[in-house]
């Protein structure tokens, strides 16, 4: 797809998970192609012949799920229409986040327009407008078996370009559908036969988390190994192991990455250099600094097959029934999200394995018998402070959060739609909980630079190589050094802050180059 200044052009082709971000995180506009709008009125022209025809066709002229033997009058179509969008509209709960939402809708207007679907082009320009008026409708935490698809997130948008319930305005006012609708000078559209259906049959929700949480890991493990270098010379390990021709005697694609990160991030580290001569026995460091390659790694490999099946998803046009090429309407399975499902499951239990060795390196700071010299805690003065020793617990206490959030979902499922949809793939579910686990890791990263800084510091007069001195000096912008224990909170969301907006690796990268 084309990406022209802050337009991303919707056509008959997937989008790239670039072009999602920037809709979906970024408010992007959208414009649907000359090309994609000719495909959507071919498709609504086969879908209007079958509704005229005597033969019953499902979604054009017969209920749905369960009650698909039912034929529907045609001067009930619309009604009918109507109905399955009110009645699957249906979620509880929290309200989703924009980014989420915005994500969603754009996903199924790309469906739309592949013209595999059926709907008119005014239904498809409608969710065009939502999405360049940042009109973003009210969509709950829970409805969603990831089977058909995710039915009720998408009923709520649906609802919505029908004018109907609510949504949030631009400035994130809570405003009635219909209201806003005309107050953006957009109309509400009423639907034909098959487009209701069109509306919510997808992946769309799973698949939008999937592609932002994808955005996310790719900043946060390079991230994890600026933690990693930190924590490495803050502990006066060896960078021995971080050598090429070790990587290459194992040749998995992310520990190489990894290791070849450490390497440029750690060159010219005073701390390192210090104890690098002949003499040197930290050969045998603890796991969770000699073998964060390994860990971070596997981590980059995960992720590399999640997005591998992203990519999948976003070239497929999923609805049921679909309009193929040559103006026949088949019913279909593509909208159980268990391919999506799996690897956000996947990606759950790499993000708890990430933290986890975060975590573990941070501790080690803490306790005399490990840190090498340094104070009990990092305190300035143990027994009167307590340094960063609850700092630590923070981490402990979410790190077991992404131990729990790592069950997969995507093995749980459970039948609905008096049997019809007898399994399901619960993949917003697994969505909905990496996106949390990915919030828990950029905590634990964070508090692992705070206490790896602060370590630095004391190294002195030893000096940290000039990429990990730039993140320490970012952070201390916003936190003081070594000192009496202050208010602990604050300088934790300092530093989260610095993680989640990128600070620390464009930082890091100032110095060493784009990070691998």
């Amino acid at each position: 797809m084309e990406q022209s200044s802050s337009t991303v052009i919707v056509g008959v082709g997937p989008l790239s998970a670039a072009e999602v971000v920037a809709v979906a995180r970024h408010g992007a506009q959208v414009r649907i192609s000359d090309q994609a709008l000719e495909e959507i009125a071919k498709s609504r022209a086969a879908i209007e012949a079958l509704a005229h025809a005597d033969t019953p066709h499902y979604g054009v002229s017969t209920g749905f799920g369960a009650l698909a033997t039912r034929h529907i009058a045609p001067e009930l179509r619309a009604q009918l229409q109507r109905s399955l969008v009110r009645s699957h509209a249906a979620g509880s709960g929290a309200e989703v986040e924009t980014e989420v939402v915005r994500a969603l809708a754009l996903l199924r207007l790309s469906t739309l327009a592949t013209g595999r679907t059926g709907v008119k082009v005014e239904t498809a320009q409608a969710y065009a407008g939502l999405l360049n008026a940042k009109l973003t409708p009210v969509v709950h935490e829970y409805g969603s078996l990831g089977c058909s698809g995710d039915l009720a997130p998408l009923s709520h948008v649906a609802l919505a370009v029908m004018g109907e319930g609510q949504v949030r305005d631009a400035d994130g006012n809570l405003r009635d559908a219909g209201e806003a609708l005309q107050a953006n000078g957009l109309t509400p559209v009423v639907l034909a036969e098959k487009e209701g259906l069109a509306l919510i049959n997808g992946t769309d929700g799973m698949l939008g988390m999937l592609v932002l949480a994808l955005a996310d890991l790719d900043r946060l493990v390079k991230t994890a190994d600026i933690a990693a270098a930190m924590s490495v010379e803050g502990q006066l390990a060896t960078d021995r192991v971080f050598a090429a021709e070790l990587h290459a005697l194992r040749p998995q694609v992310g520990q190489g990455l990894s290791a070849a990160n450490l390497r440029t991030i750690l060159t010219d580290s005073g701390v390192v250099a210090s104890h690098r001569g002949p003499d040197c026995n930290r050969v045998q460091d603890a796991y969770s600094l000699r073998c964060s390659p390994q860990v971070h790694g596997a981590v980059r490999d995960t992720a590399a097959h999640a997005a591998t099946v992203a990519e999948r998803e976003l070239a497929s046009a999923i609805d049921n029934p679909v309009v193929l090429p040559d103006g026949r309407v088949e019913s279909n399975g593509n909208f159980h999200g268990a391919p999506v499902g799996y690897v956000l499951d996947f990606l759950a239990i790499a993000v708890a394995d990430l933290a986890s060795i975060s975590e573990r390196r941070t501790d080690r700071f803490l306790d005399v018998a490990r840190n090498h010299g340094l104070n009990a805690f990092l305190a300035d003065d143990p027994g009167v402070d307590s340094g960063h020793m609850i700092a630590q617990y923070t981490q402990a206490a979410i790190v077991s959060e992404l131990k729990r959030l790592a069950v997969p979902a995507s093995v749980d499922s459970i039948p609905s739609s008096a049997m019809q949809e007898d399994h399901v793939s619960m993949g917003w579910s697994a969505a909905r909980k990496l996106r949390k686990a990915i919030d828990g890791l950029q905590r634990v990263l964070a508090i692992e630079i705070l206490t790896a800084a602060r370590a630095l510091d004391l190294r002195a007069p030893l000096t940290p190589s000039p990429a990990t001195a730039a993140v320490r000096n970012a952070l201390r912008t916003y936190v003081e050094g070594p000192g009496t224990d202050r208010h602990l909170a604050p300088e934790i969301e300092h530093s989260v802050r610095l993680v989640a907006n990128g600070t620390y690796l464009h930082t890091a990268e100032a110095v060493t180059g784009p990070l691998l």
